[in-house]
């Protein structure tokens, strides 16, 4: 019988305590959205949204004025296998350009108004100023062996877990997840294809941009991971340790720690997903505090969100990553619970009560 890690047992712990949202506020959330002096329901699923985060949050009054976007920055030691067009001196480079404003998604964080945490899991170099909490100098390469130790992996969740709890304790009350990693849709390709049982093909894209050639060489190189290591589909931290990487441990525990405070956490897009689906996968109670922002182009992306039994919001086309896709829902989100806080009544307005017929 196999021994479980210190880590893995405070997981356990703190897992099992995950609530499942309050019905009362969610039924008062649904009574005040009726109330409002318009066709009943004709927000559609923005109103599902803020009633869903109304039962998050434990109080019909909803609000998200703190929002902040957790990027989880590793690399990949299966890089070495020619998958990407990049190295990974990318990864640092990019990731300190979180902090300047410099990169897509740090320009979509200031305009949403949301905060950004770039947070060093497992990155190949140092850098000056990115949060600090590596578990590894990036992971080992799949392709020849576990991308990482049992140990390791539980370490990455347990972290962030942590930032989880640590955001809520400053006050924010909603996440977007993101990273950062060069390979790392190659081990997200990887879990997937384990987690849902189908063909690596049907799971991999070009990521950031390969030739025909090199995406052939990206799907052998998976496929040879899994074949290598033989990832028991059950054992979600067995996937992860094997074919997985730092950044998407490391967002699991996000996912995990945001549903132990009561904190709404927005999917973003593939790697995010794959995270998701293993926290789901290790305790099912987190997935009624996730929000899925938007249908990545990659190939995995409508496959994934299906397993987790969530409707995207927005369709389009994105495959950045970063946790960009995540950012670009919090604006509508925002529009929803503004609405949702200030508009009349049907007594206020002076409008005879909609009716719901059959």
């Amino acid at each position: 019988m196999r021994q479980t890690t210190v880590s893995e047992n405070e997981i356990s712990a703190l897992t099992g305590k995950i609530l499942p949202p309050d019905k009362q506020a969610m039924e008062a959330s649904r009574r005040h959205w009726n109330s409002l002096a318009k066709p009943l329901g004709s927000l559609g699923r923005l109103e599902q949204a803020v009633t869903q985060i109304a039962g998050i949050q434990r109080t019909a009054g909803v609000c998200i004025d703190r929002k902040a976007l957790v990027v989880m920055c590793a690399d990949n030691g299966v890089v070495e296998e020619g998958i990407s067009q990049s190295g990974q001196d990318v990864t640092a480079v990019v990731a300190e350009n979180f902090l300047d404003e410099k990169s897509c998604v740090s320009i979509m964080c200031r305009k949403s108004g949301a905060d950004i945490f770039p947070v060093d899991i497992g990155m190949a170099a140092d850098t000056p100023r990115v949060e600090k909490r590596k578990i590894a100098y990036a992971t080992n390469n799949m392709a020849c062996g576990p991308a990482m130790t049992r140990q390791q992996a539980a370490d990455a969740v347990l972290t962030g877990m942590h930032k989880a709890q640590e955001l809520w304790s400053a006050g924010y009350q909603i996440l977007a997840t993101g990273e950062m990693g060069i390979g790392n849709t190659a081990t997200s390709s990887a879990m997937a294809a384990v987690f849902l049982n189908v063909p690596v093909e049907e799971v991999t894209g070009r990521g950031a941009g390969l030739s025909s050639e090199g995406l052939v060489r990206k799907i052998r190189v998976i496929r040879q991971a899994i074949q290598v290591n033989r990832p028991d589909p059950a054992d979600p931290l067995d996937v992860l340790a094997k074919v997985g990487g730092l950044d998407i441990a490391g967002l699991t525990g996000v996912f995990l720690g945001g549903a132990c405070c009561g904190l709404p956490v927005v999917i973003d897009g593939i790697i995010s997903s794959v995270a998701a689906l293993t926290a789901v996968r290790m305790a099912p109670a987190c997935a009624s505090y996730m929000l899925a922002s938007h249908v990545s182009k990659e190939p995995a992306a409508q496959l994934l969100l299906s397993a987790l039994n969530k409707e995207a919001f927005l369709t389009c086309d994105m495959y950045l990553g970063e946790g960009s896709g995540a950012v670009a829902l919090f604006p509508l989100l925002d529009l929803a619970v503004e609405v949702y806080g200030r508009m009349s009544s049907f007594g206020e307005a002076g409008i005879r009560p909609y009716e719901r017929l059959v």
